[in-house]
């Protein structure tokens, strides 16, 4: 048993780079039937939804623990990242302004340190390295035709996700929180402002289709409800930095799907870029196994 559940973070990894990694293209086509904002707000909404059911159906508190930190989590992470992002999809359209929000695990990196005292060491700072530099080749930033308001927005979702990502971490150093709770009043927290938002900013109406109604399922439920609680269970069990490196997998998913789903061809700085990202992922993997077998006893005990 102690076996299978040290492969969990790696397995709740995969599902989630698999999911969210697709999500954009699903996100693609859901935006041909929803406005940016409505879209997000009910694809949140929906979430919240699937997550308070689960709750309720496993026999789960359902009682907010932390209100205050909670708060602060889901107007960051889910609202401040949601409107930022969708924001960006307007102003650049869904192309590499979008995935500058993968940038991310630099300021998460750059935060870990002095507020949760998290540092990069020795051979780990090879696979930051590898992985970064990946990220750079995909997104090409000496190479972007959008405006540069489309970037700040971009730069904005990314920095309130590292925020988020911190705010967790802290969270759960100072308090036992239930994840999947967490999960759910963060993300409820986070819909409010998403639906005022849709609300307020005038957009066409939804087109309810069946085909639209598939794509939001899958939207509010695996991609939000599911994947939200996947990051909140890995940044649990490994640093704020490993985790939000490890997340650039999400990006080359998201890249190879696009390409084949639509027929797109593959550029040579994205195949090396992709290259660099399972270069340093790998890495990541390996030194985290290898400290693993140094010391199982504060592995186990971080997993308790």
């Amino acid at each position: 048993m102690s076996s299978f559940r040290r492969w969990l973070p790696p397995l709740a990894l995969l599902v989630l780079s698999l999911t969210w990694g697709y999500t954009w293209v699903l996100a693609k086509q859901g935006l041909a039937y929803a406005p940016p904002f409505a879209f997000a707000a009910e694809r949140c909404v929906g979430g919240a939804v699937a997550l308070f059911l689960a709750l309720k159906l496993m026999g789960r508190p359902l009682k907010l623990v932390a209100p205050w930190p909670t708060l602060a989590i889901g107007l960051t992470q889910v609202a401040g990242f949601m409107v930022f992002q969708t924001w960006a999809l307007v102003e650049g359209g869904p192309g590499k302004t979008a995935v500058l929000i993968f940038t991310m695990p630099i300021w998460t990196l750059l935060m870990a340190w002095p507020i949760l005292g998290e540092r990069v060491k020795g051979k780990q700072w090879l696979a930051a390295a590898s992985t970064l530099i990946g990220l750079l080749l995909i997104i090409e930033p000496w190479d972007m035709h959008s405006s540069l308001f489309s970037k700040f927005l971009g730069l904005m979702a990314a920095l309130c996700w590292g925020i988020g990502t911190i705010l967790i971490k802290r969270l759960r150093s100072t308090q036992p929180v239930d994840l999947l709770s967490l999960t759910a009043w963060q993300m409820i927290f986070g819909a409010i402002p998403l639906v005022l938002l849709a609300l307020v900013v005038p957009e066409r109406s939804t087109e309810w289709t069946p085909h639209y109604l598939g794509i939001l399922a899958f939207m509010s439920i695996a991609s939000t409800a599911l994947c939200w609680w996947l990051w909140i269970y890995i940044l649990d069990r490994v640093p704020a930095w490993e985790a939000s490196l490890s997340v650039l997998g999400t990006p080359v998913v998201a890249i190879l799907s696009s390409r084949l789903t639509f027929g797109e061809e593959f550029k040579a700085l994205e195949v090396a870029g992709i290259l660099l990202i399972g270069s340093g992922l790998a890495m990541l993997s390996l030194l985290s196994w290898a400290a693993s077998r140094r010391n199982p006893a504060k592995l186990a005990l971080d997993k308790a």
